[in-house]
């Protein structure tokens, strides 16, 4: 395990992956084709393009085109995904420093994929790599999905990735301040690619993303709502420079861990009273890494020397917490540590309508601490109106933990399914989506593979 490797989400099991030669199954052929003649990616250091058979993971598992070990634990086992959606893909990146990303053996940052369907609907799909993971991580959860409804795809590495992502740039918050350049640098080049393609600009450009990538959508339509006409935020990070956020909630996680903080501690931080069970797996694969590599990102002055130059050389020690980091109090650190968030932090000011989702099992990013902060900055900027939030009922943070308590969770993802289209019918037909409220956990039925948004809960407003 090199030290540039990847926790996947903001922190989880940690996979090796290794990347294989093409099959004959997943590419018609790896060279330029003819419906990508003339198509070039603007502003890219380096693309390559090749005609598929099939853009889907049905078709792509095990060749170049996408990484099955970096989508590990996204999505639960028995989720059922569309195939068969014949294409073009261009897989390339832009000028950048840093060298966290080696997929392909590029060993280069700013890595994006770009897919273009045959059969295209009129519109595109951008999202960022949730955690620390790269641009095909949400091949399953996201990609797949859109793709079979006939949208253009397009993701992005977020410019940095990897355990280490805090050491790019050159002054706290400038990794996390990239994510957000680096979305919109994609956007902007994949509506440009689009139009090459296809003769004509994309209809209808949504945002949408998981964990991080949540993030970047809510932060895209806040700061960018003329490039897009939507967003899906599933379990979005909230940074905020003031108030709740992970580097408040987690450090009372990463006491606990370490036997200096109770129960009792961790439902004042914000984390569920049910969510007990999933505690045991976050203390050995989220909390300490998340909070160590985080809090050097915006305040690397506070322990030097852990993680120091790199988040440790083997799984263990990448997962192990920094002991100084139970003590961590935010609030009370130096004004130049909140100016670092600030430079990323989210306003509530989203400009285009918005769905977001939250599982109330969430023993990463609890919901008190992250989506109702969110909705009610939102709602205090006067932009309820344009805003959608449901809580999921048995809803965490990943969906594979599902496999491990089938009878007390429930996949997101076919909940983000229904909010995509809910939010589809919202900008393109007028069609309103079902008012805030919880989406309850059916007592039995198809939790992998449905859910209905308007059953359940009050509504909010």
């Amino acid at each position: 395990m090199r030290p540039s490797c990847r926790v996947p989400l903001l922190a989880t099991a940690l996979t090796a992956a290794a990347l294989t030669a093409p099959s004959a199954a997943g590419a018609a052929r790896d060279a330029t084709c003819a419906r990508l003649d003339g198509v070039r990616v603007p502003g890219a250091a380096h693309q390559r393009g090749a005609c598929l058979a099939d853009l889907t993971t049905a078709g792509l598992a095990g060749t170049r085109y996408t990484d099955m070990a970096d989508q590990a634990g996204l999505t639960a086992a028995a989720t059922r995904s569309p195939s068969g959606v014949p294409g073009a893909q261009i897989d390339g990146y832009f000028p950048d420093s840093s060298r966290f990303n080696d997929t392909h053996g590029w060993a280069h940052d700013a890595q994006f994929v770009i897919r273009l369907p045959d059969r295209w609907n009129g519109g595109l799909v951008v999202t960022g790599a949730p955690g620390n993971r790269r641009q095909y991580a949400t091949d399953t959860a996201i990609s797949d999905q859109v793709l079979a409804r006939g949208y253009a795809y397009a993701a992005t590495d977020k410019g940095n990735s990897g355990v280490d992502f805090h050491l790019d740039g050159d002054r706290p918050g400038d990794a996390v301040a990239e994510w957000n350049a680096r979305t919109t640098q994609l956007t902007r080049a994949a509506r440009r690619v689009v139009a090459q393609r296809y003769g004509q600009a994309p209809r209808r450009t949504y945002m949408t993303g998981v964990s991080n990538g949540g993030y970047l959508t809510r932060w895209q339509l806040e700061n960018h709502p003329e490039l897009y006409d939507g967003g899906v935020d599933w379990e979005g990070n909230l940074w905020t420079g003031r108030g709740r956020q992970p580097l408040t909630a987690l450090p009372v996680a990463v006491a606990r861990t370490l036997g200096r903080a109770a129960d009792e501690d961790m439902y004042a931080a914000g984390f569920a009273r049910g969510s007990e069970f999933l505690w045991p797996y976050h203390e050995k694969a989220y909390w300490g890494v998340t909070q160590k590599i985080y809090r050097a990102e915006f305040d690397p002055a506070y322990d030097p020397d852990c993680p120091g130059p790199t988040a440790g050389s083997t799984p263990e020690r990448i997962l192990a917490p920094c002991p100084s980091d139970a003590a961590y109090d935010y609030a009370s650190r130096p004004a130049s540590v909140h100016r670092a968030v600030e430079r990323v932090a989210l306003t509530g000011r989203i400009g285009r309508p918005m769905i977001t989702l939250h599982g109330d099992l969430d023993a990463l990013l609890p919901k008190a601490v992250d989506s109702d902060v969110y909705d009610g900055m939102v709602e205090a900027n006067g932009r309820a109106r344009l805003h959608r939030y449901y809580t999921v009922a048995g809803g965490t943070h990943v969906d594979g933990l599902y496999d491990s308590h089938p009878d007390r969770l429930r996949p997101v993802l076919p909940c983000y399914l229904s909010a995509f289209d809910a939010l589809v019918a919202w900008v393109e037909r007028g069609v309103a989506p079902p008012a805030d409220r919880t989406v309850e956990r059916p007592a039995d039925g198809d939790v992998v593979g449905s859910c209905a948004l308007d059953t359940g809960g009050a509504a909010a407003r």
